[in-house]
């Protein structure tokens, strides 16, 4: 039999195939003997059939003759060996992949061989075979239309009782194995998207719905794991900690997308269940909780994690029902959800407190407490400068649980640490960019922006209704008790009929959270305690509710953010005498423009995962307190929060904000200075620029010890730049030399030493900052640079008077350096005038 096997015959020919499969059809027992020439049967098989659908018709029709489907399953039934079971899962799945006619694909999924293979007891602890297995059931997930899913089914009537292929993949929708889970995943999508109304309702009910309540309870592990990752990080703050985090964001974010495939395909019951067990197993029992602001330890979610969930939901699943939902919950006070979670309030503990973080909340024994009026207080203009935002937020008892959720996260943005700050910011800009969200709701939580309040009045007074023409015009005016929308009224009946929350009293008006959200924004623009990068995602926010300019600012917002710009300012102008005025104008302009384009943006600039994040901070080891590195780290700080403030100043005087900021041109090099006697333009000096020995002073001084070097010592400014220079003298040119050296003369900090009048001391800052150029590479949050420290000279000069001749000319370069830096920026320091 061997060698007849391996006689020379046309390798693609009918004539192959027949032989072939009168082989395997003398086979009675596969075994360690034969499975090798069993294995090359079957593979060939395939080949030939590949070839025959692409070429002739007749490779197919043998095979449909010969019953060659029903040999394969006897095969596996007689044999012995797992590789022989691989392989035939390998050539049904090439089959069903490469076939393309279509009656072939009715003749491979017919007979009932294909369910036979599905629901055979394979071994799944060999992984390799649980491989071929999950891509045999993809293979086959592939070929799915509404004709031939129906090959798959068993019926009684029109219901379905019998799915093997969904059923069997399902089994693995949690397996350890990432790849595996990806791949059931794809297979029901495949089967979803098929739009089977009878497959539907099959999948949809008990105990096949089980599915997602499953789908969702392995997501919330997920989320509680990711939870324990951010709360580990400051202990392990290393590289690896970030990448393991972010491995599981990309997890967390995969699966949500998972969740908007599924719903695109468009079953309405599905849909229902996702976002039923989304708010009973997830957001209710878990991420609401975990948004009090004085959390207990026994939170299996933090406060941050949830804020970021919250935001990827809302942003990914996109589910009306769900997204009005959330927001319509975030109207209670958090008593209401804390009742439903393993936390401690005020001294109660919750009689599900679980010890143990593998253990499962009881969700629907929990029986949730009604709770007590919202109070909110109005701020009284007449005593503006004494206005903290947000009335109740500002009073700082943060153990208050009548706080609405939506006041917890407005308390998050006035008195919150970056993180919280940021994911604040991130729920608000995400519930104002859901397409899927109501406008209700958002006038519900205030963050309606001001264009389609003018719609909505607009709207209302067309058709009659009184308050809408009475508010049009004037955002004063009017009763302050707007009323709530039906669509609204809709979801906070949902919440207490089908998930059994519950409220008390009257709700607060619209008008009085919208006055709670702009209160706290601006507060969040006064703070000087928090990122730069966070308060310019405020003023996104800002730019969002308010584009028709002061129409909306309160007297007490316009003087806070008047008063919190003039300090800043003021800082500014002590920049123009400091370490790095040589680059505060052009750090002001970049600043500008990405600041310009930052809050004039269509959407947020980051993404939910940024709040997670370690915010960017510039790695740098041993860098003193003192150092010009820490100067310039301030001043860039300092122009990004003075850029921001200044254009909310021009958009509040109802200005439009210019593309560059307004700063006087440069003027030429006055003929009477040290730069023009010594022959220098506008450029500047290079190494190897000649210069005039106008105003130069021989000094001595050594890079490296034991070798001084003879230098013609200069300082010069040109504009807003200045350096100090060190030039070799020409031999054959009397008076003149090249230069060898030249140092940023800001910051130069010169000093006569104490015991030696002759010597100069200088401190040499870095040519510029670092940061400002920090590659994009590299793990997120974090910017790596190589460790800088300033340099220092001590120049020896001839005498005590060219020592004092030569710190009086650095003194007035820097002098005239700061006086046009002041006068280049007067017009950005003069808004006001």
């Amino acid at each position: 039999m061997w060698f007849s096997f391996w006689r020379s015959r046309d390798r693609f020919s009918l004539d192959e195939l027949r032989y072939l499969t009168n082989q395997l059809q003398k086979v009675q027992i596969v075994n360690d003997v034969n499975k090798d020439f069993v294995i090359e049967a079957l593979r060939s098989i395939a080949e030939l059939l590949t070839y025959g659908d692409q070429h002739d018709s007749s490779f197919f029709e043998f095979f449909m003759e010969k019953q060659v489907m029903g040999e394969f399953i006897r095969i596996l039934k007689i044999s012995k060996t797992v590789t022989v079971s691989l392989q035939l899962l390998q050539t049904i799945s090439i089959l069903i992949q490469n076939l393309r006619r279509e009656h072939a694909i009715y003749y491979m999924f017919s007979n009932e061989h294909v369910n036979y293979l599905i629901t055979y007891s394979f071994d799944f602890r060999n992984e390799e075979l649980l491989s071929y297995y999950i891509s045999f059931l993809r293979a086959i997930s592939g070929k799915l239309n509404k004709n031939t899913i129906s090959l798959l089914l068993k019926t009684q009537g029109e219901e379905v009782v019998s799915f093997p292929l969904y059923v069997e993949a399902i089994r693995f929708a949690f397996h350890e194995e990432s790849m595996v889970r990806t791949a059931v995943r794809a297979i029901t999508l495949n089967v979803y998207h098929v739009g089977d109304e009878f497959v539907n309702k099959f999948i949809a009910s008990a105990p096949h719905s089980d599915y997602f309540s499953n789908l969702v309870s392995f997501f919330r592990d997920q989320c509680i794991n990711l939870s324990k990752l951010f709360s580990e990080r400051p202990k392990n703050p290393c590289s690896e900690s970030v990448s393991a985090m972010l491995a599981k964001v990309d997890e967390i974010e995969d699966n949500l997308y998972y969740f908007s495939d599924v719903i695109s395909a468009g079953i309405p019951v599905v849909g229902s269940l996702i976002t039923d067990n989304i708010l009973q197993l997830l957001i209710l029992p878990l991420l609401f909780p975990a948004l009090q602001i004085d959390a207990d330890s026994n939170l299996k979610i933090g406060a941050v994690t949830s804020l970021y969930l919250l935001c990827c939901i809302l942003r990914i699943v996109k589910i009306k029902d769900l997204a009005n939902t959330i927001a319509a919950a975030l109207l209670y006070p958090l008593e209401t959800f804390a009742a439903n979670s393993e936390v401690k309030i005020n001294g109660y503990v919750s009689g599900n407190n679980c010890a143990n973080e593998s253990e499962e909340p009881l969700v629907d024994s929990v029986t949730l407490v009604n709770a007590g009026q919202l109070c909110v207080d109005i701020p009284n203009k007449a005593t503006s400068s004494q206005v903290h935002p947000g009335g109740i937020i500002a009073e700082r008892d943060f153990s208050c649980s009548h706080l609405s959720l939506r006041e917890t996260l407005l308390s998050y943005v006035t008195d919150g640490d970056d993180a919280r700050a940021l994911g604040s910011l991130s729920v608000l800009a995400t519930l104002l960019q859901t397409k899927e969200l109501d406008e209700s709701m958002l006038d519900g939580l205030g963050i309606l922006p001001q264009r389609k309040q003018h719609k909505k009045l607009l709207l209302q007074a067309l058709v009659g209704e009184g308050s809408g023409e009475e508010h049009l015009f004037s955002f004063e005016s009017g009763s302050a008790r707007d009323s709530i929308s039906s669509e609204l009224d809709g979801y906070l009946k949902k919440l207490k009929e089908q998930y059994g929350v519950s409220i008390g009293g009257a709700a607060a008006s619209p008008r009085i959270r919208r006055n709670q959200v702009l209160d706290a924004l601006v507060k969040l623009l006064c703070r000087s305690d928090i990122s730069t990068e966070i308060l310019w995602d405020g003023g996104w926010l800002l730019r969002q509710l308010l584009p028709y300019s002061e129409a909306e600012f309160k007297s007490h917002h316009l003087k806070l953010l008047k008063d919190s710009y003039r300090n800043c300012r003021s800082a500014l102008v002590q920049e123009t005498k400091g370490i790095w005025v040589d680059l505060l104008i052009t750090v002001l302009c970049d600043q500008w423009k990405k600041c310009k384009r930052a809050i004039e943006a269509s959407s947020p600039r980051k993404e939910p995962k940024c709040i997670l994040l370690p915010f960017q901070k510039l790695n740098c080891e041993d860098i003193p307190a003192e150092s010009s590195f820490t100067a310039g780290e301030r001043m860039s700080e300092l122009v990004k929060v003075f850029v921001l403030l200044h254009q909310l100043q021009i958009f509040s005087l109802g200005r439009t904000l210019p593309e560059q900021p307004p700063i006087q041109p440069q003027i030429d090099i006055p003929e009477i200075s040290r730069a023009r006697a010594a022959g220098l333009d506008v450029s500047g000096p290079k190494p190897g620029t000649e210069v005039k020995f106008v105003h130069a002073l021989p000094c001595r001084i050594a890079f490296e010890r034991g070798k001084e070097r003879h230098f013609h010592f200069l300082a010069v400014s040109v504009g807003t730049l200045g350096w100090v220079l060190l030039a070799e003298e020409l031999p054959l040119k009397q008076n003149y030399g090249i230069v060898r050296v030249a140092a940023p003369l800001a910051g130069t900090n010169p000093r006569i030493d104490d015991k030696h009048a002759r010597w100069l001391h200088l401190r040499i800052r870095p040519s510029t900052l670092p940061f400002l150029d920090a590659p994009k590479s590299g793990t997120p949050g974090e910017t790596r640079i190589k460790s800088l420290v300033d340099g220092r000279w001590t120049l020896a000069f001839r005498d005590d008077e060219s020592c004092k001749t030569a710190l009086s000319m650095i003194l007035e370069e820097i002098n005239l350096q700061n006086m046009e830096v002041e006068r280049r920026l007067k017009p950005v320091l003069d808004l006001e005038l």
